[in-house]
This record gives structure tokens, sequence and C-alpha cells, in this order.
């Protein structure tokens, strides 16, 4: 574990902090987003495999060294996943963009749990909230905490589905592929909504109390 990880702060986030964001979400009928944004590269990612004994798997490469970016967001009552792909990079602009699509997509007030990033903390992007606080409330996890962000645990699972031990000549294929994979999770929200299991035990008695 990370030497820069503060106990004392992760432990109050899920004490206090997180129970604070439900009891919100709860009273304002508003949805928890867990985002996050994750790059898919288009030399593929090395997995673990089966192979006949002597035979060791082998995966091209293009030696290309472009990625596929994408935004993505989890919704913490239902599973309902929200993402959208970039060629470029992560910016407080390119991120803002992200937040009017969720805006649009949705009615409710939203109570989005980020990291640390620069894009999510920058002036622009505390311009963009305060622009939108009627929708839009921003809750910044601990540093150095992604496995308390449900969505690290999607993108693993897209990789799995989307990347591993495969060759993607030319990037629209990569961008085929990452697209398919979350489609699949787009139409699955059982499968999304298992990845709050922290979240669901913290919270059992919370939600029984907040309803």
């Amino acid at each position: 574990m990370s030497d820069h990880i503060d106990a004392a702060r992760r432990h109050t986030w899920l004490q206090e902090a997180w129970p604070t964001i439900l009891r919100t979400a709860l009273r304002r009928k508003g949805l928890i987003l867990f985002e996050d944004e994750a790059s898919f590269a288009q030399w593929g990612s090395l997995s673990y495999t089966w192979a006949r004994r002597g035979h060791q798997p082998e995966v091209p490469t293009s030696g290309k060294r472009k990625g596929y970016k994408v935004f993505g967001a989890i919704e913490y009552f239902s599973g309902r996943l929200f993402y959208q792909g970039i060629e470029r990079r992560f910016t407080s602009e390119s991120s803002q963009t992200f937040l009017q699509m969720l805006m649009a997509q949705t009615t409710q007030p939203l109570l989005l749990i980020h990291d640390g990033a620069r894009y999510h903390t920058s002036k622009a992007t505390e311009q963009f909230f305060a622009a939108h606080a009627d929708r839009l409330t921003g809750y910044p996890l601990p540093s150095y905490s992604p496995d308390y962000n449900p969505i690290e645990s999607l993108w693993k699972k897209t990789k799995q589905r989307a990347t591993h031990n495969k060759y993607f000549k030319e990037f629209i294929a990569l961008t085929v592929s990452v697209d398919k994979a979350l489609a699949y999770f787009a139409t699955h929200p059982e499968t999304v909504f298992g990845l709050f299991g922290r979240y669901c035990e913290e919270s059992g008695l919370e939600l029984q109390q907040a309803a």
C-alpha cells in the first residue's frame, strides 16, 4: 500500500462523507455518480492465457502509441453506465463536455464522486460546477484511493473484454472493440451494480434510515 495513503481520511470518507452523500441524494432524489477516466492503448494489453506446453502465445503489435481515452460514470442506485470516448487528451474542457453530456441525459441532481486529477480540480472546472450548482455537486475522494472508486473495476473488466491479448492494426479497430465492451456493460446494469460491494456494505443501515 502506498506510503501516501491517509488512513484517517479514508476512514472518514466511508464513515462520514459517504453516508452524508447518500442521505443528500435520497433527500434530493438525485443520482450518485462515481466518475473516472481510462486510456486504452492501441498496442493492447497483455494478460495470462492458456496455451499448449512449449508454445508461448505471441501477440503482434503495431508499435503505435496512440490511445483511446474514455470518460465514464456509473450510477449507484441503478448501475447505469454513462461514457464518452475521445481521441485527444483529458483536459478541463473535455471533462466539462462529458459533464454536459451527463446533464443532458438526466434530469435529476447529480452528485459526482471523483479523484483529484487536475482537470477535476482546475479553476475552470470549479467555475463550471459553480455555474451548474443547481444540478451538479462534486465530491473528491481521498488521495491515493482508487480502490474507493468502483468504476476502476469496470475499466479492468472492459480491458479484459476489449484489449487483453489483442492486436489492433488500425486505431478504429481499437475504438470499436472498446465501445462494444462498454455497450455491453451499459445494457447489463446488474453487472455494474455488482461493483458497489464496499458501498453497499457501508451504507445498508444508512439506506434504511434515510428512506
